[in-house]
């Protein structure tokens, strides 16, 4: 990866960053001014949720979320898809790419058109996108696994509109997310760690949509099927509330958020006791203003796995306050650092 200024940029390779910075650092965007300034940047990867103005992946160009609730698309870069590539180093026309089906993003066919289009780069890794909406995840702990500690974990990646347990496979679910991109990115993250003693293995499923059939009780009461299309607490359900979201993989720091000022540090630690999960070893607050109706900060825990547990247990846990109406809901998410 490379840094231009403010600008980042990943690479296929180190050899194409090395040859694109030997080639652009300290060139001239017009003559005479706007050197670009390239340096080699810290992270290895970069994460990209969506491509607009502001953020591109080259290898996923279809990678346009649509904001809920809107009945057409957002204003696209070129404008309308041009009738033919063909004189203009494209190659052929590439073939249409249908949205998902997931028909509560749609309104009536006259508003958004049933498909999107743009040329496919001929060198394009795209093909390697999983083909599926639906994740599916085996090595849940029977007793202490549900469909509300699925999302909690789960949530951090992507939209989530379902999840059922496979009764025919004891400790298996499935999870609808939002979009592909989204299950690409849980089976990144969240594939082979440890949650509760037992290593989950996260794949794309064959099926394309969760369908409530076989609803059963499980082992702590709850149902093995629940419905997340509409809840509040799914992080990207548009694009200026997705970009807020920082991908980051399972870490030992917790960053929480939308805790009451009341809430102190014995309070946070007292929470994890009665929750049965590990308590945290380290705890940070941020400034805030004095007129701030919320608190957020940071939790290090002795492991990456206790800290997986508690967020899986935690996130979005009501947090009620004496003389209150409403509860604050807790959201933690991994942080970016990797120690306080």
């Amino acid at each position: 990866m490379i840094f231009l200024d403010w600008l980042s940029s990943t690479f296929e390779s180190v050899q194409n960053a090395q040859k694109a910075k030997a080639a652009l650092n300290g060139a001239d965007i017009y003559a005479g001014c706007c050197t670009l300034k390239i340096e080699y940047a810290r992270p290895s990867r970069l994460n990209v949720i969506r491509n607009d103005n502001d953020s591109w992946d080259y290898t996923k160009p279809f990678l346009v979320r649509r904001e809920r609730g809107k009945g057409r698309q957002r204003q696209a870069i070129l404008g309308e898809h041009p009738s033919s590539y063909s004189d203009n180093g494209y190659g052929t026309h590439c073939p249409l790419l249908p949205l998902p089906s997931n028909t509560r993003f749609k309104r009536s066919s006259h508003e958004v058109p049933d498909v999107v289009a743009y040329p496919l780069p001929q060198t394009s890794s795209y093909v390697g996108h999983s083909s599926s909406s639906v994740a599916m995840v085996s090595g849940l702990h029977p007793a202490k696994m549900n469909c509300t500690r699925i999302f909690n974990l789960f949530c951090l990646y992507g939209n989530i509109e379902k999840v059922k347990f496979m009764k025919s496979v004891p400790g298996t679910a499935l999870v609808e997310m939002g979009d592909e991109y989204a299950v690409d990115r849980a089976v990144t993250h969240l594939n082979s760690i440890k949650v509760f003693s037992k290593r989950l293995n996260v794949c794309v499923s064959k099926q394309h949509a969760v369908i409530p059939s076989q609803v059963f009780e499980l082992e702590d009461g709850s149902s093995s099927y629940k419905d997340f299309a509409m809840t509040r607490n799914n992080r990207f359900t548009s694009a200026g509330q997705a970009s807020k979201n920082i991908i980051q993989p399972p870490s030992c720091v917790l960053h929480f958020y939308n805790v009451p000022p009341s809430i102190s540090e014995d309070d946070l630690q007292r929470l994890c006791t009665e929750q049965d999960v590990p308590g945290f070893i380290k705890f940070k607050v941020f400034d805030a203003k004095p007129s701030s109706k919320t608190i957020s900060g940071l939790l290090e825990f002795d492991s990456k796995t206790h800290a997986v547990e508690v967020l899986t247990v935690l996130n979005h846990y009501q947090i009620r306050i004496p003389n209150g109406s409403n509860p604050y809901t807790l959201k933690l998410c991994f942080s970016t650092s990797s120690h306080l």
